[in-house]
């Protein structure tokens, strides 16, 4: 695949996320988890990782139902081995975990960064016991954008 076509791809992937991906992305983008840099539909070899952190070498996948078929699972199990060969750690999550306990999913990828010895340039933040922001669209404020100015001319 050309680097064109992974970029198109990828770009495609990101448009059509899940409403698990998007709430997901909400805590990992932007170093927002501790410091993390995460990436979303991170090409590796001929996959595209739902979330890849390159510093740690950790893909996080999700899964929807389409996950439980036992074809897509010998497919999934296939491309997870390939995936570990080439250095990186998976950790798979279902869709339903993400949009039903959040805080445990997050607690389980920050236990991870801590086995795998993440030196984060932030001090971890504890928002897993206390409330979580409201998904997309339900109170996340826009970034502020100032008014254009005009220039000042000095004769």
């Amino acid at each position: 695949m050309t680097p064109e076509t992974q970029t198109a791809r990828a770009r495609d992937l990101r448009k059509r996320q899940t409403r698990a991906e998007a709430i997901l992305w909400q805590y990992l983008r932007a170093s927002r988890l501790d410091g993390l840099r995460f990436r979303r539909q991170h090409p590796i070899d001929r996959y595209f990782a739902d979330f890849a952190c390159e510093s740690l070498k950790l893909v996080i996948e999700l899964d929807g139902r389409i996950h439980d078929e036992d074809d897509q699972q010998l497919y999934d199990y296939h491309r997870q081995q390939e995936i570990e060969i080439l250095g990186w750690s998976v950790l798979r999550f279902t869709n339903d975990q993400v949009l039903g306990s959040l805080p445990t999913v997050l607690a389980a990828i920050r236990g991870h960064a801590k086995l795998a010895g993440a030196v984060t340039p932030h001090p971890p933040v504890d928002d897993v016991d206390g409330p979580l922001p409201l998904p997309m669209g339900e109170g996340i404020q826009k970034r502020f954008i100032p008014k254009p100015r005009r220039p000042r001319y000095r004769p």
